[in-house]
């Protein structure tokens, strides 16, 4: 039988008590620092990218051959001219 404070212990109370303190304070520090990683953790930002501009799609049509130069040209300087084709 196991008593506490010097009360017949015996040998395997003692290291039983000492391997089970061991492991409370490990546990105790491991969730410790666990928690302290997670809460300073920096927050990950998604980027998202821009999407195209007009001038952009515009590059990317001629590119693939949709679109001649000439048209290319006059709609880029449509774009450029501003709305309703004010300058």
């Amino acid at each position: 039988m196991m008593f506490w404070y010097g009360h017949n212990v015996g040998g395997w109370g003692w290291l039983t008590m000492s391997i089970g303190m061991i492991l409370f304070w490990a546990l105790i520090i491991t969730v410790a620092v666990l928690l302290f990683r997670a809460l300073n953790r920096p927050q990950e930002h998604i980027h998202t990218p821009a999407p195209p501009s007009a001038e952009d799609i515009l590059r990317e049509r001629l590119a693939r051959g949709e679109i001649d130069e000439d048209d290319y040209r006059r709609r880029l300087n449509t774009l450029r001219a501003g709305p309703l084709g004010k300058p």
